[in-house]
């Protein structure tokens, strides 16, 4: 048997969606492809049976929760409508002048 002394990643697909595992000698780890977050579980929680636990909080943490936009929701303007009022001359920004030029 090889022992695991450095990092080892490896592609996965799961429900059509990429993903990276990653073992090293303390932990194993899921991540999106591309993304660094993911789920972290050590090999003492898996070896212990905390495995179940820390999935679980994962789980309700929606780690992987697939990110979509509801259909029904207008998007909302990022910008102002514009304004047909010009600026006021106090408004703008008095010049600055350099106290060291000489008149």
């Amino acid at each position: 048997m090889t022992p695991l002394h450095s990092t080892l990643k490896r592609a996965l697909t799961i429900d059509g969606r990429e993903y990276v595992l990653t073992l090293t000698p303390d932990a194993l780890k899921l991540t999106l492809k591309g993304k660094r977050n993911g789920v972290e579980l050590p090999w003492t929680q898996l070896v212990n049976g905390e495995a179940a636990l820390a999935v679980a909080l994962h789980a309700s943490l929606g780690a992987f929760a697939a990110k979509t936009k509801p259909i029904d929701a207008a998007p909302a303007s990022r910008t102002a409508p514009p304004s047909t009022a010009h600026p006021s001359p106090a408004a703008k920004k008095p010049k600055r002048r350099n106290p060291a030029r000489k008149k």
